[in-house]
């Protein structure tokens, strides 16, 4: 492969791995249930996102909600309940005795990181051609373009999301912590937490694996 050709192939290399991060999906990391948990699958949950901001509240709270209900779950979003702000402990409490929830799922952001990396540089060969008159024919030159390389940043959005059962006192049943980088919108964030944290749900029997 001539040097025109290599420098092509890195660029082209290159356009691919920028388009694959640019929409790279949401993972779970730090992942933990609890496997002393044989109760029946969760029924009846109660959907809390903590979050000032009523609409992104609103927005989070909604997206888990509909896909539990996708799944067979009765699913409620808190701000049904407590439309001005997240309830406290005390009002979990007296809304999981007054609704009859067996379950809670609490969603919680934590702050964006940030992080830095290094993109190689590289050199492209450009070709001219000029045409010469006293010999007649065409002439060919190349040279050398080097392509610095740089530093590029990348975001994480970050959430926790747990989820406990109300029976016997109460207690949590799974957790984990979702990283998105990069995230398109709100929207396609929160919708892509939600679906991978209700598999992962379904998977382990937490809630019914009917869809």
């Amino acid at each position: 492969m001539n040097s025109y050709l290599k420098a092509v192939s890195i660029l082209a290399l290159g356009c691919l791995i920028w388009l694959v991060c640019g929409c790279a999906s949401s993972s779970l990391v730090n992942k933990w249930h609890d496997p002393s948990f044989q109760a029946p699958p969760l029924g009846k949950m109660l959907v809390i996102a903590v979050r000032k901001e009523p609409t992104m509240r609103r927005i989070w709270e909604d997206a888990f909600t509909n896909d539990l209900v996708k799944h067979g779950v009765v699913a409620t979003s808190s701000y049904s309940l407590f439309p001005d702000a997240p309830p406290d402990t005390s009002q979990v409490l007296a809304a999981v005795q007054s609704n009859g929830f067996d379950g809670v799922l609490a969603i919680l952001r934590l702050p964006t990181e940030t992080n830095m990396h290094y993109v190689q540089g590289y050199t492209t060969i450009d070709q001219n051609v000029n045409y010469v008159t006293y010999w007649q024919r065409y002439g060919t030159y190349y040279h050398e373009i080097d392509h610095p390389g740089y530093v590029d940043s990348q975001s994480v959005a970050i959430r926790t999301i747990d989820v406990s059962t109300t029976g016997n006192g109460g207690k949590m049943i799974w957790s984990a912590t979702s990283r998105t980088p990069d995230p398109g919108s709100v929207t396609d964030l929160q919708r892509g937490v939600a679906d991978i944290v209700i598999t992962e749900l379904r998977n382990l029997s937490i809630i019914s694996s009917k869809k």
